[in-house]
């Protein structure tokens, strides 16, 4: 089953570490991460991102699609 990422906007306090460790996934919009390229990194690298979340605003969510 795929899955993407997803960043909880409520959540996120604009601290920027996940734009720093995959700029090539997110982006810093009005003050809250935005996944602009979900695909933009490898699944470590974004993984790296969801660990290092100190609000744990940043998941994997499963696609529904077969």
């Amino acid at each position: 089953m795929a899955r993407t990422v997803r960043v909880n906007t409520d959540t996120c306090i604009s601290c920027g570490l996940c734009v720093s460790l995959a700029p090539e996934v997110f982006k810093l919009v009005d003050g809250k991460s935005f996944v602009y390229n979900p695909e933009g990194a490898p699944e470590n690298k974004i993984q790296e991102c969801i660990a290092g979340c100190p609000v744990s605003a940043i998941h994997w969510k499963e696609d529904d699609a077969p």
